[in-house]
């Protein structure tokens, strides 16, 4: 990240945290060239940057100032699921929402895909490339079942920033986050056990539950500090819980970070109830500020956090490829790697392990993530401006998802109808065991050109229409 991305990305958070208040003025630039021990014209440029992003009003003579970021400066209310373990239900919603070709789906506004155009990709692309044209038999037969050495390897070096502490030995390479998880859930539990979740919930987890015959307790959830370790701690006194599944880093759908002082909590109360958490952080990477935020697996003393995470969000979908940190549960976890995949595609690994050592991934990171928190502010601007002002809307730590709460739309019948004119959203029924987020729904940050203004513009109208009504 630049010297002016720096100082942009604090003001910004600082924004998001309510530090500063519509019509506050901001700090001088002389005051935040001695905070971050910058030059005048780097806090020129990240102030300039964030008045083209609508955030900041420039006053000759006076200095800066808040704007107002939107209308509806709400976020959404923390969840309220129901306190009791459910079978998992919404598979038909899921499969027409993932089940879509590319060229069939029209504008995929609630899509889970990265920027996959970034120029950024170009030397992962040429290496995968090179590796497809040799004619080593070695790289046409199986790999082991641990994966790649080479890039479990690059896998433990990278969970230092992360405050992980991991050997190349404590890593199952897979294909995808997906299968980590759907490793991880297999690996604790039975058919008819209860699993906690947080709420809303990725969709991908929750029908691996159903999968496998188990039942989903969803946990209420704050849009900014994750799930309630209050409602959890009940829980665990309540209910024969078996494991504990969240994403607790740039969470999908709400993109909240849980505090570190949370994270803590949550692994004492695993371990006092003697409870096994599965930590989803494949957008952990992610983050807009820096550093980058801790895992729960961090604070790990005995090995019962499952680190689960993969490539599918923050380099291309199509490699297929994830890894897991299985703790004690290592052994388990290989076993049902061996039954549901066996080894996983050797060129794939071999690729993004160069990609890694080569410095190409963080130079990739720092582009991707400068676009989303950009992309971001623009499209937040475009909700102000377009939508009524009693909708809610989350405040994204980090990744490229913005959770809405349209009150009263039913926005299953809104993507019925948005699909009639090629546009396309998740509706909030997803994620959620039994249904509820109705009147939610996920959108994506990839993009903030004029067909997303123009598709966010149809939305708006169809809004207004459904609540005509």
């Amino acid at each position: 990240m630049k010297r002016y991305e720096r100082v942009a990305a604090a003001l910004q958070q600082r924004m998001d945290h309510g530090l500063y208040r519509t019509g506050d003025r901001l700090p001088s630039i002389r005051e935040l060239c001695a905070e971050f021990a910058v030059s005048v014209s780097t806090v020129q440029t990240a102030y300039a940057e964030l008045e083209s992003a609508g955030l900041v009003e420039a006053r000759p003579k006076s200095g800066y100032f808040m704007q107002a970021r939107r209308r509806h400066g709400l976020l959404p209310a923390p969840s309220r699921p129901a306190q009791r373990p459910l079978d998992v239900s919404q598979w038909d919603e899921v499969l027409a929402l993932v089940n879509q070709a590319e060229h069939e789906a029209g504008l995929r506004l609630g899509s889970g895909s990265p920027d996959l155009t970034a120029v950024t990709l170009k030397p992962l692309r040429r290496e995968l490339s090179a590796l497809y044209r040799r004619n080593e038999p070695a790289l046409d037969n199986y790999d082991t079942l641990a994966g790649s050495l080479a890039l479990r390897r690059q896998l433990a070096r990278l969970a230092g920033a992360a405050g992980t502490s991991l050997h190349e030995d404590d890593i199952v390479i897979t294909s995808g986050c997906q299968e980590s998880l759907s490793i991880a859930i297999r690996t604790l539990t039975t058919p008819g056990d209860v699993v906690a979740v947080d709420s809303p919930s990725f969709y991908g987890s929750m029908q691996t539950l159903k999968a496998h015959g188990l039942k989903a307790l969803e946990l209420p959830t704050d849009p900014r500090s994750g799930i309630s370790l209050q409602a959890l701690e009940l829980a665990l006194e309540q209910w024969p819980i078996k494991a504990i599944q969240l994403t607790a880093t740039n969470n999908n759908p709400l993109g909240f970070t849980m505090p570190d002082e949370r994270k803590q909590a949550l692994v004492r109360l695993a371990q006092r109830f003697d409870v096994a958490i599965i930590e989803d952080d494949v957008y952990g990477d992610l983050a807009y500020t820096g550093p980058r935020p801790r895992t729960i697996k961090s604070w790990d003393e005995d090995g019962r956090v499952l680190l689960c995470s993969g490539f599918s969000k923050t380099l291309m979908p199509s490699l297929r490829l994830g890894w897991i940190a299985p703790g004690r549960y290592r052994e388990q976890a290989l076993h049902m790697k061996f039954v549901s995949t066996g080894a996983t595609a050797t060129v794939p690994q071999l690729a993004v392990a160069r990609f890694i050592e080569r410095g190409g991934y963080e130079r990739h990171l720092r582009q991707a993530v400068r676009l989303y928190q950009r992309n971001l502010a623009v499209i937040l601007g475009w909700i102000q401006s377009l939508f009524p002002a009693d909708i809610a809307v989350s405040c994204p730590q980090g990744g490229f998802v913005l959770w809405v709460e349209l009150q009263g739309v039913d926005c299953v019948k809104l993507n019925a109808r948005l699909q009639r004119n090629g546009i396309q959203i998740a509706p909030g029924v997803v994620f959620s065991a039994s249904g509820k987020y109705r009147d939610c729904l996920r959108i994506n940050l990839v993009r903030a050109d004029a067909e997303v203004k123009a598709a966010l513009q149809r939305m708006a109208q169809e809004v207004d229409q459904l609540r005509s009504r």
